[in-house]
């Protein structure tokens, strides 16, 4: 991944977090470890913990607020969806609205990581949960983690802007999530800032031939994953599925037990996740037309389908930061990726700005808490960082051997793995700057009274690069095992046995 020059070192004592989901929360947790800052605070609008992996319900699958084809990356800050709430009819209180943010989580969900691989290296899943946990265990996991950074967070608060300052600290604007009349702007400033709001808020529909006059004669009928729920909502239709990254892979054997067969699945390239053969689905190339006539679709290969009830777009998302526009460099252009970052993680030109978490194709929990390690131990000044300089070259130098654009933050493993291991050596290297102040004669940086500083990130050994290489495979089994998978509690009961497998490497 690049040397690491001790070039620039910065130490700062107040940070803003945006967003309390997974990684907000690991961020929180390894600056707090540091025990260098006088002020940590999250922001997040929405009233509870877990960002991506608040499920809310959506009753149909039409896009909702979405403009098709969705090509364009910048947008307004979210806006909330306003519901009752049940303390209402429990309590006999007057009814009360809450403020809820759309995610793409859907109703049946279950993770295609086994929990063994994808949670926090500090915190056990629930012994009795399923191997691939449902999206409702996952929750009450992160909830659980959330515990003891809780009073870090400020509930129902939206960041509206983040601007630099001209002796290089971060103005942030922020407002509560009300209904009705405005609440007032609020503004603080920090020596730094954490975004940690993810990045699957913008759905990407690609430009198409026809696609725009086809939505117009048919509402309705082109969506995004971002709004799937169930697959009843597709009984007795036919279906065209478009792109088999895991949602895709997911949702569309999810459609396929209750639309007319069989499903039309098209892709570009194959799937990295294992996907059953079925007589109920038909592969197809990209979509190349579509022709409003007989709600008809043209494939690259030239053959057609005509009669399609509805087209679900599987095809991803943008980054977007609609609080970040005012920098200069731009973080976004295409919205493919974000501009002007180290490692992945330190705009450039300011480094006291930090992104956990923008890869794809990764194990998150883990990789949050691998890059937060760094973020932290980078703003407790106990690490330094390259010349802006030779922060550019490595952008430039990654970007020409792993692609730019949409490839750019793809980390297919083993890259992955490797990072992870790149990332725990590099915060073990605070430790020895520490050593060395301390022989010296100077007290280490960070380094207090109470003892040692800084939290462990994880390391990945054998068994995790064992694991991460085959959870496709492992995710394939678990699922061919219908309703009989919920009893499923490790991978050896899937016939995937780490010790039995290094035996026979003799």
């Amino acid at each position: 991944m690049g040397s690491l020059p001790p070039e620039r070192r910065f130490k700062v004592s107040s940070v803003c977090i945006i967003g309390a989901g997974p990684s907000g929360l690991v961020a929180a947790k390894y600056l707090r470890a540091e025990k260098a800052f006088s002020r940590i605070q999250i922001y997040e609008q929405r009233a509870t913990v877990g960002g991506i992996w608040n499920y809310v319900p959506h009753s149909s699958p039409t896009a909702y607020d979405s403009a098709i084809p969705q090509t364009n990356p910048f947008a307004e800050a979210d806006r909330p969806i306003w519901k009752h709430s049940n303390a209402s009819k429990i309590l006999g209180e007057d009814k009360q609205e809450k403020a809820a943010f759309l995610t793409p989580l859907y109703d049946r969900l279950e993770t295609n990581i086994p929990r063994g691989l994808m949670g926090f290296s500090d915190l056990d899943w629930p012994g009795d949960s399923q191997l691939f946990p449902k999206h409702e265990t996952v929750m009450e996991y992160i909830e659980q983690y959330a515990e003891d950074v809780r009073d870090t967070i400020s509930w129902r608060t939206q960041v509206l802007d983040v601007q630099l300052t001209e002796d290089k600290r971060w103005t942030v604007k922020t407002q509560e999530v009300s209904h009705g009349k405005p609440a007032e702007v609020r503004e603080e400033t920090y020596d730094a800032v954490i975004v940690a709001n993810g990045h699957f808020n913008i759905p990407y529909i690609p430009e198409v031939k026809g696609l725009e006059k086809w939505s117009k004669a048919y509402p309705g009928c082109i969506t995004h994953s971002k709004f799937y729920r169930k697959p009843e909502h597709f009984t007795g239709q036919k279906i065209i599925v478009v792109g088999n990254s895991a949602s895709g892979v997911d949702i569309g054997a999810q459609i396929q037990t209750t639309c007319k067969p069989p499903i039309i699945v098209s892709s570009k390239s194959e799937s990295f996740l294992l996907d059953a053969e079925s007589t109920k689905k038909l592969d197809k190339p990209p979509i190349a037309e579509f022709v409003v006539k007989d709600r008809s679709v043209r494939f690259e290969d030239g053959s057609r389908e005509s009669e399609i009830d509805a087209v679900l777009y599987c095809t991803g998302y943008f980054y977007s930061f609609p609080f970040l526009q005012s920098l200069e460099p731009p973080l976004i252009t295409t919205g493919e990726k974000v501009e002007h970052l180290y490692q992945h993680i330190f705009y450039q030109p300011h480094p006291t700005l930090a992104f956990p978490v923008l890869n794809q194709k990764v194990i998150p929990f883990p990789l949050a808490e691998a890059q937060c390690a760094i973020i932290a131990r980078v703003f407790s000044g106990r690490l330094s960082l390259p010349t802006e300089h030779e922060m550019r070259q490595w952008e430039l130098e990654w970007a020409k051997s792993n692609g730019d654009g949409r490839m750019f933050h793809v980390l297919k493993f083993p890259k992955d793995a490797d990072y992870i291991n790149m990332l725990h050596a590099w915060a073990r290297g605070a430790d020895a700057h520490d050593r060395a102040k301390q022989s010296s004669g100077h007290e280490s940086d960070g380094v207090s009274e109470g003892g040692a500083v800084g939290k462990t990130p994880p390391f990945w050994s054998g068994r995790e690069y064992w694991t991460r290489e085959r959870f496709p495979a492992m995710k394939k089994a678990f699922q061919d095992l219908g309703e009989r998978r919920h009893n499923v509690r490790s991978l050896a009961e899937l016939g995937f046995d780490y010790e039995d497998w290094q035996a026979k490497q003799g």
